[in-house]
C-alpha cells in the first residue's frame, strides 16, 4: 500500500513539476501521412512519411511564437508511378496559445519538395497542431499542414498535399 501511494504521489509531483513554459530550442522525429493531389486529371498518390524536426518558441505569457525547420522522407508515387515525391523541407513560423502544458498553434512557412522524376519547387504552407509537454523535456505534438505548389517546376501542374504529422520532441 505504501508503494502504490509513493508512486502515486510521484505520478502528482512529476505532473505538477512544470508549469508549461515554452520558451526554449527543442528536436525530434516524426510519423506521418501524406495524400498528395495533381491538377489537370492526374492521378495522385498517399503514403507514409516520416522526418525530423529542430526550432525555437518563445512564450510570452498567453502567446508563443517560433520558427521550426523540419525535412520528412517519403515515397509518395503519383502520375501513374513517373514521378515520386521523394522528400519535403520546410520552414515553419508558429503562433500559439498558451494552455499551462498545453498549446495550440497556427503555422505558415515555406516548403520545398523533392521529385523523381518532375524536379524541384518551391510552394507555401499552411496549417494547424497542438502540443502537449509530457515533462519539462518531452513534448509529444500532431500537426496538419496543407502545402500549395503552384505551377510546380513550370510543368504547367498544380500540387497540392496534405500531411498529418505525429512528434516526440526533445527540449533543451
Amino acid at each position: 500500500m505504501k508503494k502504490a501511494l509513493l508512486a502515486g504521489a510521484f505520478v502528482l509531483a512529476a505532473g505538477a513539476a512544470h508549469a508549461g513554459d515554452w520558451t526554449g530550442g527543442y528536436v525530434g522525429a516524426g510519423l506521418g501521412y501524406g495524400v498528395v493531389d495533381v491538377s489537370n486529371n492526374v492521378p495522385g498518390g498517399e503514403d507514409y512519411m516520416f522526418g525530423l524536426h529542430g526550432g525555437y518558441r518563445y512564450d510570452f505569457g498567453d502567446w508563443v511564437v517560433g520558427g521550426e525547420l523540419e525535412y520528412d522522407w517519403s515515397d509518395i508515387d503519383v502520375a501513374n508511378n513517373t514521378v515520386t515525391l521523394d522528400n519535403v523541407s520546410r520552414l515553419k513560423l508558429n503562433l500559439g496559445y498558451d494552455f499551462g502544458p498545453g498549446m495550440s498553434y497556427l503555422i505558415v512557412g515555406a516548403a520545398e519538395a523533392y521529385t523523381s522524376g518532375l524536379g524541384d519547387d518551391s510552394g507555401y504552407l499552411y496549417g494547424i497542431g497542438a502540443a502537449y509537454q509530457v515533462t519539462e523535456q518531452w513534448i509529444v505534438s500532431g500537426e496538419v499542414l496543407q502545402h500549395d505548389f503552384d505551377d510546380f517546376n513550370a510543368s504547367g501542374l498544380d500540387v497540392e498535399a496534405t500531411t498529418v504529422n505525429f512528434r516526440a520532441s526533445f527540449r533543451f
